[in-house]
């Protein structure tokens, strides 16, 4: 029977994607007001490669990174800042081309689709919101909600509550802590290059593939998923 078949050949139930920088061309904007709240609080602005790097982190956990020398009372103030100066752009971001016709197919196919990302629950439900992907994805994680990437715990979660194996999950990201994070849940996963970090720095993570536009990216999952 061609259903049997077709569900023979599928190496995994569960696909779960990064968002920013892997879903949405958000990552300017990221940098951009990652540096504006160190500055806001007395910091040195933070380089771009930095800001770049601690993208896919919790909030948190980005900012203790790039402003070490700022006081603890502080941080929220720096959060605040940074909610604010993110506010002013975010209805100017859109998906990266392709990613919707590619998520609606995915869909179609019936893979459970589900987010894992660095975002607060309250500012990726904006997103959603914004991209009308609401009823896309059938669960997501956020970084304050569970532990921030690399951990594994929000991957783990998201295993849980499909009832699949970590085999039979994929993690798309576009950072290093994306890889590790699936590394870690003994997931397979796939990097792509048009995000915030560099691919140079992604073999480590062992991806069955390192990809460079969303259509590489759908057509990799229509070939291989």
């Amino acid at each position: 029977m061609p259903g049997f078949s077709f569900m023979a050949r599928r190496l995994f139930d569960l696909i779960v994607f990064d968002w920013d920088g892997t879903l949405s061309d958000s990552t300017a904007l990221i940098v951009n007001s990652l540096q504006a709240a160190v500055v806001d609080a007395g910091g040195k602005k933070p380089s771009t490669a930095s800001a770049l790097y601690v993208i896919g982190m919790g909030l948190r956990q980005a900012l203790e990174y790039l402003a070490p020398d700022i006081a603890p009372e502080k941080h929220l103030e720096m959060a605040a800042s940074y909610r604010h100066h993110y506010a002013l752009g975010q209805h100017d971001i859109h998906l990266f081309p392709g990613v919707l016709e590619m998520l609606h197919e995915l869909k179609h196919q019936h893979y459970w689709l589900a987010i894992a990302t660095g975002k607060s629950r309250r500012g990726l439900n904006e997103a959603l919101a914004h991209t009308v992907l609401k009823d896309i994805f059938d669960a997501s994680r956020t970084a304050d909600e569970t532990q921030s990437k690399p951990h594994p715990l929000m991957l783990e979660e998201l295993i849980r509550a499909f009832a699949v194996s970590p085999e039979r999950t994929l993690m798309i990201g576009d950072t290093t802590h994306d890889l590790e994070m699936a590394h870690h849940a003994g997931c397979a996963s796939i990097g792509v290059s048009y995000g915030a970090h560099e691919p140079a720095a992604f073999p480590q993570w062992n991806p069955k593939a390192v990809l460079h536009t969303p259509l590489e990216l759908h057509q990799w999952l229509v070939d291989f998923a």
